[in-house]
């Protein structure tokens, strides 16, 4: 059983199209995997961030060995690697772990 990030849900293959592409918000999608130790690090960042800017902001994750679909089909190579949506687009790609601050800096625009 995994343990998610308090305001970070999972997306699946079956539900991305719904919850990420048609949502209100920017949503900013952390592309994860179980064996993944920077992945680990990036969640209780994730976790704060979600809680500080839930008004203008949606945070998922998806396991990219359980769901190859939405990783194969937004070239997604490395883990963790985040991406934000906005209107159904993705808009921005990170990759890797970083500190909260400086992920905050690099998401100004989008949460703009």
């Amino acid at each position: 059983m995994r343990t998610y990030a308090e305001g970070v849900a999972e997306v699946t293959d079956a539900d991305f199209d719904t919850e990420v592409l048609a949502a209100g918000l920017p949503v900013l999608v952390k592309f994860t995997a179980e064996w993944c130790g920077p992945c680990r690090q990036l969640t209780p960042v994730l976790a704060a961030i979600a809680a500080e800017e839930a008004e203008r902001l949606r945070i998922v994750e998806i396991d990219v060995d359980r769901n190859p679909g939405t990783t194969v089909r937004y070239g997604v190579l490395a883990t963790p690697t985040l991406m934000v949506f906005r209107a159904g687009e993705p808009v921005k790609s990170l990759v890797g772990a970083r500190p909260k601050r400086r992920l905050l800096q690099e998401l100004e625009d989008v949460l703009a």
